[in-house]
C-alpha cells in the first residue's frame, strides 16, 4: 500500500518537471512517506518543489491542476509547496512562498499563491532538508540551507498557543496532539520525528498523558477514539512550558 503512494509521488514529480520545465531544481518528498510514518488512507503525499525563478501565472495554474487531478494511490491527498532557490538557500523568519496547493481527504483543495511572508514554511524547509529525498533534481542538502532550530520551535509555540483555545475541536484533535508531540521532541532533540515516533517519545517521558495515548490509537488504527479535551489542554500546557 505504501508502494503505490510512492509510485504516485514519483509520477507527480515528473509531471511537475514537465509542466514547469528546466526551472525546477528539485522535487523533494518529505513527511510520512519519507520518514516511515505513512498510514494508508490517512496520510498525505508531502512535496517541496524548488524552482530557480518565480512561477508564471500559467505555470502556477498548471501545477494546481496537476494536484487536483493527480492519482495518489493509497494516500489521502497531496500537500505541495513551491519555493524559489533563493528562498531555499537563505530562508528568513518569514520566507516567501511561491505556491501552496493542498488536496485533502474529501476533495477539498486549498490554494495560496505568491505569499510574501509565510512562517509555516520554516518547518517544511527544515523537515525536507533533514529527512527528505529528491524525486527529481538536486538532493535536499544541495538546495536547502539549514533553518535555525529556534525559529522552528518559535513557530511551533505559536500554534500551541492557538490550539489552546481549540481543545474542543474533535475533528483536528489527533492532529493537534501528535503535532504538539513533534514540536516537543524537536525542541529537545532537534529531530523531526514522525507523528507516531514523537507520540511514543512523549509517552516515555510522561506515560500518564491520556490524550497522547488516545491520539496514537486513532492515528495507528483509524479508530474513532475520543480524545479527552482536558488531556489536550494538559499536553499543550506541558509542551509550552517545556519549550519556553
Amino acid at each position: 500500500m505504501v508502494g503505490d503512494a510512492q509510485d504516485a509521488a514519483g509520477l507527480f514529480a515528473r509531471a511537475v518537471c514537465d509542466a514547469v520545465g528546466e526551472s525546477v531544481k528539485s522535487v523533494i518528498l518529505h513527511g510520512s512517506l519519507a520518514d516511515g510514518g505513512f498510514r494508508p488512507g490517512r496520510s498525505d503525499i508531502d512535496l517541496l518543489v524548488v524552482v530557480d525563478r518565480s512561477l508564471t501565472d500559467a505555470e502556477a495554474g498548471g501545477v494546481e491542476r496537476l494536484v487536483r487531478d493527480a492519482g495518489v494511490g493509497s494516500a489521502s491527498g497531496i500537500d505541495l509547496h513551491v519555493v524559489t532557490a533563493a528562498v531555499a538557500a537563505a530562508p528568513g523568519r518569514e520566507p516567501a512562498l511561491e505556491l501552496h496547493v493542498g488536496r485533502y481527504g474529501q476533495g477539498e483543495v486549498e490554494v495560496e499563491r505568491a505569499v510574501g511572508g509565510y512562517p509555516d514554511l520554516l518547518a517544511e524547509l527544515s523537515m525536507a532538508r533533514d529527512g527528505g529525498r529528491a524525486l527529481a533534481g538536486a538532493a535536499p542538502l544541495d538546495v536547502l540551507a539549514p533553518v535555525p532550530a529556534e525559529w522552528v520551535v518559535d513557530r511551533g509555540r505559536h500554534w500551541l498557543e492557538v490550539w489552546r483555545s481549540l481543545t474542543d475541536d474533535t475533528e483536528h484533535a489527533a492532529f493537534m496532539v501528535l503535532t504538539a508531540c513533534r514540536i516537543w521532541q524537536f525542541a529537545v532533540e532537534r529531530v523531526h520525528g514522525s507523528k507516531a515516533q514523537a507520540a511514543r517519545w512523549a509517552l516515555e517521558r510522561r506515560p500518564a498523558l491520556t490524550a497522547v495515548h488516545q491520539a496514537l490509537l486513532q492515528h495507528e488504527q483509524g479508530t474513532a477514539t475520543v480524545i479527552d479535551e482536558a488531556g489536550i489542554a494538559e499536553l499543550l500546557d506541558l509542551v509550552l512550558r517545556e519549550t519556553g
